[in-house]
């Protein structure tokens, strides 16, 4: 399963900033042994090194270690094995399980939008939603609004504050 994804270089050393696709503080300094996947290629690497800018996490693996290095890896998914994932507790959602689910209206059955991103800036996530008109919407992924979360059958049912969906 992914548990991220790859964005862009940062600096001149190989290392990529990278988006993990969970709510768990440090989650991505816990990665260890990770698989690299874009396209055609992959590669199995090992995280060297992890920091944070501007609140997100930036990968250093080992044998990449230029620019150029990196961006080969750029918009790369991120995979981790068995041992190294993380379960999500009681009411927690691994991000990877969240996106593609449609998200309903609570009191009716019209779809709002499909979860096509989740931005994670330290509150609760927000919920990426794309309606399918062109247009996206944020929606906190809280339990006040996220009321019913059933990732198995790709839907969430939830009540918008008046007026976030015109937006």
């Amino acid at each position: 399963m992914a548990v991220g994804r790859l964005i862009r270089a940062r600096g001149n050393r190989g290392e990529l900033i990278a988006e993990i696709y969970s709510s768990q503080p440090g989650r991505a300094e816990r990665l260890g042994q990770v698989r690299l996947e874009k396209g055609s290629l992959s590669r199995m690497a090992r995280v060297e090194r992890v920091w944070r800018h501007q609140g997100r996490p930036v990968l250093k693996f080992e044998g990449i270690d230029s620019i150029s290095g990196a961006e080969v890896w750029e918009n790369a998914d991120i995979f981790a094995g068995e041992s190294e994932m993380a379960r999500p507790g009681d009411g927690e959602y691994w991000h990877a399980d969240l996106l593609g689910c449609r998200v309903f209206c609570e009191d009716t059955d019209r779809v709002i939008g499909v979860v096509a991103g989740i931005e994670d800036y330290g509150a609760p996530p927000l919920l990426k939603l794309d309606c399918g008109d062109g247009r996206e919407i944020l929606a906190p992924f809280a339990r006040s609004i996220c009321r019913e979360i059933d990732p198995a059958n790709k839907s969430i049912r939830a009540w918008l504050p008046e007026g976030l969906d015109e937006l």
